[in-house]
């Protein structure tokens, strides 16, 4: 509420200085807390991925199967909303018609609509819940959270395309369940 000093009650009538009660955000923001982790996980692998790479085809086999995280967990793939925008609409049609052209299409909107700090950092989890299993290998988690953690987006697409085929029965979940959409 405007011209209610920090040291003033709060206007909500509690009886606690406004500086303790409503409205007062302390700490970081969900995203600035989100990048934060990614930026530290990152941090953390990057021996790991350093120690992996001798060639360009050890990184190409290593980006080769972050792109299989999808499909090996369902944590690996992005929560849909219960309603699709159109542009997730567009995206699980093509990919229901399994029209790769308007897939290409229609991926960079669908994308948009989804690519965030935080699901970033969600996706992050979930490959750091995998290495720790030892499902993945300390490698491939630190080439998809090198991913995660850049301009780069080749896991949260893989990520939202898989989402979408399960969830229209294109495809199988990871367990091999055929969804009926």
């Amino acid at each position: 509420m405007a011209g209610v000093g920090r040291n003033e009650p709060c206007w909500c009538g509690s009886g606690v200085k406004a500086k303790r009660c409503c409205g007062v955000r302390r700490g970081p923001s969900g995203p600035e807390l989100a990048m934060a982790f990614l930026v530290e996980q990152r941090r953390a692998s990057s021996p790991a991925l350093r120690r992996a790479i001798d060639d360009v085809d050890d990184l190409i086999a290593l980006y080769g199967a972050v792109a299989e995280l999808p499909s090996l967990d369902l944590s690996c793939q992005l929560r849909l909303p219960r309603v699709l925008s159109p542009e997730l609409e567009r995206l699980r049609l093509a990919i229901t018609d399994d029209d790769d052209d308007e897939i290409q299409q229609a991926l960079p909107d669908a994308l948009a609509q989804m690519d965030n700090v935080v699901v970033r950092a969600e996706l992050a989890r979930a490959v750091i819940a995998l290495r720790e299993a030892g499902r993945v290998t300390e490698e491939v988690a630190a080439a998809a959270l090198l991913d995660l953690d850049s301009d780069a987006d080749a896991l949260m697409r893989d990520a939202l395309v898989a989402a979408l085929a399960v969830d229209c029965g294109a495809a199988r979940t990871p367990s091999g369940l055929v969804l009926a959409g």
